[in-house]
């Protein structure tokens, strides 16, 4: 459990040992004055309700308000004794289908969009205009304001969120402990545990931070996706910088339109969600940053980054190759040549950001640019596989038709010999960017292998036909639907100098079907191809 109260949190077992006993037993116990149990004392030490509520907040209610409560959840499987359960709207399912289930698991108090006619005598129901909004609200306050005692630094864009805010953290992270949220993990301070959304709900968010502030984190880094905007995952939350990297097609299933998809990254900036930030860190290569630093409210100083010359931190002179890249770095008062471990051109992007926000921050490029030769690189984010084979391998989470011509382009100019791709399109998600992948891949490999990404509840044989849709070249795609034996034919044909990408799946060590998930990571079977390949010779 990602929250501060565990199952056997004392809490919670003064929640079962103490609320859930008949009234008619804990009158008949003061009457004989027993001596007061150390679950009776916790249990009147617990936060009210009430105390979470502010007014106007509620439409109606049925019950007490002023009743104890242990903790706040919006998944009814999580419910442990004494919790108030939020029955949120979804896209697939409502959560007051699950209002049964987390009283029987022991919520005391359910917040909805709609009272029940019967509702269970001995909980309290809340009616409230957005259940959503006001999980956000509700959490903001439990956790007591975690944001407002530390530095929250949200990245958003299409691409290069991860790197970007991993970037950030290694910089920042001198003096100071620095959290993070985001793809890959969710370091909290004290501990570091696997993540499992981008952005996680705002009861999640909210907790996490908590814990960072209590592990002695004054700054936290966040991903924050257009999806986390849009369902008010980080409303409330104050961002001292928000920092953009690009804007290109991406989740099209869900937003419809590309204008509608970077209103939503717009409210990060703007006040959508919340205050707008006292910092805008936006990169200005990208039309769309371009478009969103005329945006930007009065009272948020903007700083930009790129290598456009208009750019207050801006690189200039870049060189590029598979072993590094050297750019001369430009900023107001300063320069300096660098050497970074981030191979590709787009890392040089995210670099300057993670740069420009450190700056923006008051800190000084000649002092933080130095832990740049220690960052450790970003999991399957253009991650080089070293297993003594002749040629280089490359495994990355490229996943849209920007990100794979960015990627392919930039190993296209450093490869001396072939560049061959490995990529598959994920199932149930935008279809409309699938043949957009396969023309940027045929645009820039000399031979791909279509494969299954993560086919989710969807058949690989629509997928396929997506993704036929952007075939130019027939003759330099082969279709495979078995992803390790794709990866295998990939190596099969790969000779010295040429470059093999392995796109789409990066860190993930699982692979999605209908009705299982699987192990898989795509580092993993490289290396244990090649080891075959190389007993095999």
């Amino acid at each position: 459990m990602i929250g501060y109260l565990t199952h056997d949190h004392s809490l919670i077992n003064a929640f079962r040992a103490f609320a859930a006993a008949p009234a008619s037993a804990a009158s008949r116990g003061r009457a004989r004055r027993k001596p007061v149990t150390a679950e009776e004392r916790i249990f009147k030490m617990a936060p009210k309700l009430s105390d979470y509520f502010g007014a106007g907040e509620i439409i109606a209610s049925k019950g007490a308000l002023d009743r104890p409560i242990s903790g706040i959840v919006m998944d009814s499987r999580r419910v442990v004794p004494g919790n108030l359960f939020f029955a949120l709207p979804g896209l697939r399912t409502d959560g007051s289908s699950f209002i049964d289930e987390a009283v029987t698991r022991g919520a005391v108090a359910v917040v909805t969009a709609k009272l029940p006619v019967h509702a269970p005598a001995k909980v309290t129901f809340i009616q409230v205009a957005d259940p959503r909004a006001q999980l956000a609200r509700v959490a903001q306050r439990y956790y007591r304001f975690p944001d407002r005692d530390m530095s929250v630094v949200g990245v958003t864009g299409t691409n290069g969120k991860t790197t970007v805010s991993h970037l950030v953290k290694h910089l920042l992270n001198g003096d100071q402990r620095v959290g993070l949220i985001g793809t890959i993990n969710y370091d909290l301070g004290a501990r570091t545990v696997p993540s499992f959304k981008t952005t996680p709900e705002s009861v999640d968010i909210y907790g996490m931070l908590a814990q960072m502030r209590d592990a002695g984190c004054r700054q936290a880094v966040m991903e924050v996706s257009s999806h986390g905007i849009d369902q008010q995952r980080v409303l409330g939350l104050g961002f001292n910088v928000a920092v953009f990297t690009n804007l290109t097609r991406d989740h099209l299933d869900y937003h419809k339109t590309l204008d509608s998809y970077f209103e939503v990254k717009t409210r990060l900036f703007t006040g959508g969600t919340g205050a707008a930030p006292k910092l805008a860190v936006i990169n200005l290569d990208d039309p769309h940053g371009e478009k969103l630093a005329a945006l930007i409210p009065e009272g948020s100083r903007t700083v930009t980054f790129g290598e456009n010359p208009r750019a207050q931190i801006r690189a200039e002179d870049v060189s590029l190759n598979f072993k590094n890249t050297t750019f001369r770095l430009v900023w107001p008062g300063g320069a300096m040549q660098v050497e970074s471990p981030l191979i590709g051109r787009y890392n040089v992007s995210n670099l300057l950001a993670a740069i420009a926000t450190a700056w923006a921050l008051g800190r000084d490029p000649v002092v933080f640019m130095p832990r740049l030769k220690t960052f450790p690189g970003v999991a399957g984010r253009m991650e080089r596989i070293e297993a003594g084979q002749p040629f280089n391998v490359l495994v990355d989470y490229a996943h849209t038709d920007d990100a794979l011509r960015n990627a392919l382009g930039m190993l296209r100019a450093i490869t001396p010999g072939r560049l061959l791709v490995v990529f598959g399109c994920g199932g149930n998600r935008d279809r409309s960017k699938r043949p957009l992948m396969v023309r940027a891949v045929q645009e820039q490999a000399d031979f791909a292998f279509a494969t299954a990404d993560n086919p989710r509840g969807e058949s690989l044989a629509q997928i396929f036909a997506d993704m036929k849709a952007g075939v130019t070249a027939p003759d330099k795609i082969t279709w495979i639907e078995d992803r390790r034996r794709a990866i295998g034919h990939a190596l099969d044909i790969a000779q010295p100098g040429d470059c093999l990408l392995v796109a789409g799946k990066g860190h993930e060590s699982y692979q999605e079907f209908a009705d299982t998930v699987i192990p898989f990571d795509d580092r993993q079977i490289v290396r244990e191809l090649i080891a075959v390949k190389t007993l095999k010779n």
